[in-house]
C-alpha cells in the first residue's frame, strides 16, 4: 500500500518553544525534504506573517523533484463568503497547487471559540473548500480536534467531514489536536469512519500522551493513506508525530511505500540537518552511535541497507567520519546545572532530539 507523507515541520514544527526559522532556513529544509522523497511539504500560513509570504514567493521559482509545496489556512469567517475572505485570498496568492484548510469538528469549539451554530460551521467548511476547488486548487481538509469531537458527538463530527467532501476536498485528515487519544481508540474511530463514509482519510497526531507515532501507524492499518507529522517530532507542547520514526516503521515493519525515491538510508542525515536550525545549535555526533557490534540491527535489518543505524568507527576518528558525512557539526555542547547536577543540553541522535 502506498502512503503519502505530508511534512509540516515548517509550520507545525516551528510552534515548538524557542524555534524561529529564517526564510532561507525554510527554503533549504524544503529542498532537503524533497530530496528525501516526501510527497507534500507544508510551507506555512501565508496570511499570518511576512516571512511565510516571502517563503511562498521564493518557492514559486524553486524547482522541486518530488515534493509538492502546500499552504495552510483556516476556513472563511463566520457570516462571510470565502471569495471576500482575506485568509482564503492569501492561500490563493501563495501560488501553491495544494491548499490545506483547517476547520472545527467539535461542537464545544463551535460554540465556545467560533460562537456560532452547528449549521454555520458546516456552511463555511463546505463553501471554503468548494471555492478553492473552483479556483483550480487541490484541497486537503484538516479536521481539528476530530477525535475529541467524535467522542463527544460522533454524528456531528462525521457531518463536518461530509461537508468537506461535499466541497470536493481531495482528502480529509483526522487530527488528534490535543494528543490524548489512545491507539486503540484511533483504530476504532478510523474504522467507523471508513465503514460509514466513502472519502480518503489522513491522520495528524500530537504527542501529549507519547502515542503520536503509534496512533499514526494504527490509523494506517485502518485505511488512512496520508500521514502528517514533522521531522524529529518537533511541535508545540510535547510535539507532533515523528516522521523519521514513522517513515522507517512504514517501510521496514509494514512494507508500505511512502517515499518517492529509495532514500531511506538518508533519514539520519535529514534528521540532523533539520535539527541544526530548529534547535538553535549544532548537533553532536558520537562515534559509538554507529558501532555495529553484530550483524543486523534490533529491527532485524541490515543497517547498511536500512540506513537507520549508520556504520562508523568508534572514538574521535569515527566522529570525524560522521561529521564529514553530515556536514560541519560542532561536537561541544552548551551545558547547564539542574539542582547541582551538570547535564548536557539537547544532543540530537539518529531518530530525533533526546534530552540527556
Amino acid at each position: 500500500m502506498k502512503i503519502e507523507i505530508y511534512d509540516t515541520t515548517l509550520r507545525d514544527g516551528t510552534q515548538r518553544e524557542g524555534i524561529s526559522l529564517s526564510c532561507e532556513d525554510k527554503v533549504k529544509i524544503a529542498r532537503k525534504l524533497d530530496g528525501l522523497g516526501i510527497a507534500y511539504v507544508e510551507g506555512g500560513w501565508p496570511g499570518s506573517n511576512p516571512k511565510d509570504a516571502e517563503f511562498f514567493e521564493r518557492m514559486k521559482s524553486t524547482r522541486l523533484a518530488n515534493a509538492v509545496v502546500t499552504s495552510f489556512g483556516s476556513t472563511c469567517r463566520i457570516g462571510g463568503a470565502p471569495e471576500h475572505d482575506a485568509n482564503i485570498g492569501a492561500l490563493l496568492d501563495s501560488g501553491t497547487a495544494v491548499c490545506t484548510l483547517v476547520g472545527k469538528t467539535s461542537m464545544f469549539h463551535v460554540r465556545e471559540v467560533l460562537r456560532t451554530t452547528a449549521e454555520e460551521n458546516l456552511r463555511i467548511i463546505k463553501e471554503s473548500t468548494a471555492f478553492l476547488v473552483e479556483q483550480g486548487r487541490r484541497v486537503f481538509y484538516d479536521a481539528e480536534h476530530f477525535f475529541d469531537g467524535y467522542k463527544a458527538d460522533p454524528e456531528y463530527a462525521r457531518a463536518t467531514l461530509a461537508a468537506a467532501g461535499q466541497g470536493r476536498a481531495e482528502i480529509v485528515v483526522l487530527c488528534d489536536t490535543n494528543g490524548g487519544t489512545m491507539p486503540w481508540e484511533v483504530a476504532e474511530i478510523v474504522r467507523d469512519i471508513r465503514e460509514k463514509m466513502d472519502i480518503p482519510l489522513g491522520i495528524h497526531t500530537h504527542n501529549d500522551a507519547e502515542c503520536a507515532v503509534a496512533n499514526s501507524l494504527a490509523a494506517v492499518r485502518e485505511g488512512c493513506t496520508q500521514v502528517q507529522g514533522t521531522i524529529n517530532g518537533y511541535g508545540e507542547r510535547c510535539g507532533n508525530a515523528n516522521l523519521v520514526a514513522i517513515i522507517a516503521d512504514l517501510a521496514l515493519k509494514m512494507n508500505c511505500g511512502c517515499l518517492a525515491v529509495p532514500a531511506l538510508p538518508s533519514l539520519m542525515e535529514v534528521s540532523h540537518y533539520v535539527a541544526e536550525p530548529l534547535s538553535g545549535q549544532s548537533c553532536g555526533v558520537r562515534g559509538s552511535v554507529g558501532v555495529r557490534t553484530q550483524r543486523g540491527d534490533p529491527c532485524g535489518r541490515d543497517p547498511e541497507k536500512s540506513g537507520i543505524v549508520p556504520t562508523c568507527r568508534p572514538g574521535r576518528r569515527g566522529e570525524r567520519d560522521a561529521r564529514r558525512r553530515l556536514g560541519t557539526l560542532r561536537t561541544r555542547q552548551p551545558s547547564f546545572k539542574v539542582r547541582g547536577v551538570r547535564r548536557l543540553a539537547f544532543r540530537h541522535e539518529a531518530c530525533g532530539a533526546r534530552a540527556r
